[in-house]
């Protein structure tokens, strides 16, 4: 994953995160493994390391990466641990993920065929095992369950699907964006045997859910 003189701008990324968010320097290292450029379109590429969410095409963006680094401590996965994703788009939010929890681990539903397919070649081609399937993420990969951990990249309406809370753990976790109203809150989800534990993270701006 050589991709020169950008390096020194993931590295100051890296270190403006750092000042600006409370998460573990395992996720911080996750970010500052991803060459994010490479996720994003040519006509951006030069904003890639900018903290702020870019177009990359079907109405979808590709998040700040201040959210990705929340999203991933939040989840708080380590090496090993099963991670489903719900809303693949370019990829990028994957592959920080998978840094985290090693190769085979990150299991990702995307509903437009076309950036599925875009992500797949792109994960594949740096490196990255991940598995990534054009579909429904309320039902992609029903024959993986249980996993440790899920997360949505677009904006729930009211409540995290049942379809993908289902399919976590006892003692895992959800994040996700859930729109309340006129907003969007990020929210974590723990589950336990006896009920769901429910934190809010803050307001958020997310692609709805499909």
């Amino acid at each position: 994953m050589n991709d020169g003189d950008r390096t020194a701008e993931r590295r100051d990324l890296v270190s403006a995160l750092r000042r600006r968010l409370d998460v573990s320097e395992q996720t911080l290292s996750a970010i500052g493994a991803v060459p994010r450029h490479e996720f994003v379109p040519e006509a951006h590429r030069e904003s890639a390391y900018a903290d702020r969410p870019l177009p990359i095409g079907h109405d979808q963006t590709i998040s700040a990466p201040h959210m990705v680094a929340l999203m991933a401590d939040l989840l708080d996965v380590e090496r090993g641990d099963r991670v489903f994703e719900v809303g693949t788009g370019c990829g990028y939010h994957a592959a920080v993920v998978a840094e985290v929890v090693g190769p085979g681990n990150v299991l990702s539903a995307e509903r437009v065929p076309e950036l599925a397919a875009a992500a797949r070649e792109r994960l594949a081609r740096l490196g990255y095992d991940v598995a990534v399937a054009a579909a429904d993420g309320r039902e992609a990969f029903l024959d993986e369950a249980p996993f440790d951990a899920a997360y949505l990249t677009c904006a729930a309406p009211e409540a995290v699907p049942d379809a993908v809370v289902d399919r976590v753990r006892a003692g895992g976790r959800v994040v996700a964006p859930v729109r309340e109203g006129g907003r969007q809150r990020l929210v974590r989800l723990t589950l336990r045997e006896g009920g769901i534990d429910r934190e809010d993270h803050g307001g958020v701006r997310f692609v709805p859910m499909r």
